[in-house]
């Protein structure tokens, strides 16, 4: 394969993308990919259209044997392209060069009836099912590794916190399912979205296909069998509500995994230290503090979730393109679909592995919630006492007593035990274990994991009901390819 001077090769995406991604997504959307993706779907069409009598059938086996992309300069391409305003010119003088050297009567049949956008738009939905299928298996890794968390530790108590602060107390399965339950959702509307987007693109210069005249129909059906992708219905040059809806998609997907990671890294703070990201062999260490253990899977899945809405603005903001084919709104899509992707591979590949080996330390929970001496019982308390002093009365007074549990640090169940005692009333109607609880965080930790108990069974039923589907398998490699290679 010619190179271009300078380039790492198939992981051609800058050094930053590839930083926060993984190099088996660099190598999807990287030049060697992507060009030989062209060049699927130029064999395709040849076998297709001698199938169907547009071109002799002795045409076919040498443009067919020319797709590979070991034979062409992608320097040349790259830097022709500027200039011709597409990749697939340069692409198709190429092949056809290739091709005359073999055969020149069958040169004159390269890229029949086909236009730039039809080469480029399908070489881009190949590389898009192989980049959702590595997606896909990161997803069902990390949702697995969450679920075994949950076995694990589900029942454990675990401090709440809303606006940064300690509330009340959840349970680690309560924490978990608000993880686990956007990723399942996320993985069944991405596959939904793969089915509807990942389709053939095929319409010639303005999408009627009219070089091809009535056997245009079928040409793009082998085609579309061949590249085991779905048939259109018809040319989609303009219409990229479907395409960009998928990215979308992908965007959502790296929020959630933000989402995800930054309660990881909040945890992990050496000031709370209830999880852990594995360490040992580099991993999250520190040039200067030999004692950090830094959280770096959270790091890349939250910068994901700070570049993806950047990307999906630009996906959004081009689809005004102007009549049957686009002026730089289209060429704008094509260069911030990689990045999406890279992005999101990067975060989940880096949080399935994480998750993994996630560290949980129920011991330390526990201790921190001990050490709030009973302050995140104070609603129990209030509402215990409500049912005898009235709801503002018990408010004001388990305010009061809280304030008094910062300045004096005492417990609040033992200032609540006194102020009971000291009140006729109430030490004849609320008992000292009824009190005491209110305080038991055993108790509010299986309450937490019982209201999510049935929202637990239908998600790992849903997780476990995601097999193997067709265009994520190995099956979909392109026919062409395998021919191409044979």
């Amino acid at each position: 394969m010619i190179t271009r001077p300078g380039s790492p090769g198939p992981a051609s995406a800058a050094l930053f993308d590839r930083f926060l991604s993984t190099p088996t997504m660099a190598e999807v959307f990287g030049e060697q990919a992507i060009v030989q993706g062209m060049l699927d779907f130029e064999a395709a069409l040849a076998r297709a259209q001698a199938a169907e009598g547009l071109i002799p059938g002795v045409a076919a086996a040498p443009i067919v044997a020319a797709c590979r992309v070991e034979q062409f300069d992608l320097d040349a391409i790259v830097n022709a392209g500027s200039v011709a305003g597409t990749l697939a010119i340069p692409l198709v003088k190429q092949l056809t060069a290739l091709v005359a050297a073999q055969d020149a009567p069958a040169a004159g049949y390269v890229h029949w009836g086909s236009t730039s956008q039809d080469v480029i738009d399908t070489a881009m939905v190949l590389a898009t099912r192989r980049a959702l299928a590595l997606i896909d298996a990161r997803l069902g890794d990390l949702t697995n590794a969450l679920l075994k968390l949950v076995d694990a530790h589900g029942e454990a108590p675990l401090l709440g916190r809303t606006l940064m602060q300690p509330a009340l107390v959840i349970s680690v399965g309560f924490k978990l399912v608000a993880w686990v339950a956007p990723l399942v959702r996320t993985r069944q509307r991405l596959r939904d979205a793969a089915r509807a987007t990942l389709k053939l693109q095929l319409g010639g210069a303005v999408g009627t296909l009219s070089a091809m005249g009535e056997r245009g129909a079928m040409v793009a059906q082998r085609m579309a069998d061949d590249l085991r992708l779905a048939h259109a219905p018809g040319a989609w040059h303009t219409q990229r509500d479907e395409w960009v809806a998928l990215g979308c998609e992908v965007g959502l997907l790296c929020g959630t995994l933000g989402k995800i990671a930054r309660d990881i890294s909040l945890l992990a703070q050496g000031e709370i230290a209830e999880v852990a990201e594995p360490s040992g062999g580099g991993r999250g260490g520190s040039s200067a503090m030999p004692h950090k253990r830094n959280p770096v899977a959270s790091m890349i899945a939250i910068a994901a979730s700070m570049r993806a809405p950047h990307h999906v603005a630009a996906l959004l903001a081009a689809m005004p393109q102007e009549h049957e084919r686009g002026l730089g709104n289209w060429q704008a899509e094509l260069a911030e679909w990689p990045g999406l992707f890279l992005s999101a591979h990067g975060a989940v590949h880096a949080l399935a592995d994480a998750a993994a080996g996630l560290a949980v330390d129920t011991a330390r929970m526990r201790r921190n919630i001990d050490a709030l001496n009973g302050l995140v019982f104070a609603e129990a308390a209030a509402m215990l006492l409500a049912r005898h002093l009235g709801k503002a009365r018990a408010q004001a007074l388990l305010e009061s007593l809280s304030r008094r549990v910062v300045s004096e640090q005492r417990p609040l169940l033992t200032l609540v035990q006194e102020a009971v005692s000291a009140t006729a009333t109430l030490g004849a109607k609320i008992g000292a274990d009824e009190l005491r609880a209110a305080f038991d965080a055993d108790a509010a930790a299986r309450f937490a994991s019982g209201t999510v108990a049935a929202q637990w069974a239908d998600l790992r039923q849903r997780a476990g009901a995601f097999g193997a589907w067709p265009p994520f398998g190995p099956d979909a490699q392109p026919s062409t390819l395998r021919s191409a290679i044979q």
